[in-house]
């Protein structure tokens, strides 16, 4: 099995298992994919959920690129594997709940588009990123190229995209490829796990809003912030706050 949702408690893991092939994304991969997310939005008692390697070396090298020769010339295959990779990162770019990637090792080109489509990303110091079409002669899909760009930036994501050259951790963090570098995803897990379950939510699709082009406020983010106040989220916190403890959400 290549991919598998475990789950521990509030905290599911989507696992990439094809230790083999540097876990390599496969045609059937991608099909398989959004079931697994859908699996991990449907479970209540799923908080936060991280994309992650299920044994340490590459996260994930990118596409099976033996897969895309043996089926060069095969449109249809081409169009049919294209949709289901932008499935996959429509997705995952729009779960409601807070998402995370855990970077141990490689991390190319479409490996690195999974990152992207998540909230967060937090890597080891032995995690290497790189976006490569332009070594392959390929060209990387629209919706992943907004999301790098969202992340980094123009400048950066020319350079990424351009010159296919690979980066370690120090430099993907000082551009903001990444948001931390340490050896164990738990810190990051137990904050996320010790927010408001609501503010996260809704703070997300906020910036969803904002990165698909939304620039003022509307009806729905207007009533978005006053049902904050009537919500059992709102009590707790307040509450908590006055009797100077942690909330429990």
């Amino acid at each position: 099995m290549t991919l598998r949702l475990e789950h521990k408690g509030p905290v599911g893991h989507l696992l990439i298992d094809r230790a083999d092939k540097r876990n390599a994304f496969s045609a059937a991969m991608w099909r398989a994919m959004p079931a697994l997310l859908d699996q991990a939005q449907s479970d209540p008692a799923i908080k936060v959920l991280v994309l992650r390697s299920a044994q340490s070396g590459a996260f994930c090298a990118g596409a099976d690129i033996r897969e895309m020769l043996e089926h060069k010339d095969d449109l249809a295959w081409h169009q049919a594997n294209q949709a289901a990779i932008g499935a996959v990162q429509h997705r995952l770019a729009r779960l409601d709940m807070p998402t995370l990637a855990w970077i141990t090792g490689d991390c190319i080109g479409g490996g690195c588009g999974l990152t992207l489509a998540c909230d967060m990303r937090i890597a080891t110091e032995a995690a290497r990123f790189g976006i490569t079409p332009a070594k392959l002669g390929l060209v990387y899909p629209f919706h992943d190229v907004k999301l790098l760009v969202d992340l980094v930036g123009p400048g950066q994501a020319r350079k990424i995209l351009y010159t296919g050259e690979l980066c370690d951790a120090d430099e993907a963090l000082r551009i903001g490829l990444i948001e931390g570098i340490t050896e164990t995803p738990d810190a990051m897990i137990a904050s996320l796990l010790e927010a408001s379950p609501h503010s996260i939510r809704q703070n997300k699709r906020m910036i969803r809003l904002a990165l698909d082009g939304q620039s003022a406020e509307n009806d729905e983010t207007t009533a978005m912030f006053a049902r904050a106040f009537t919500l059992p989220d709102f009590d707790e916190g307040t509450r908590a706050f006055v009797e100077k403890r942690k909330p429990e959400f």
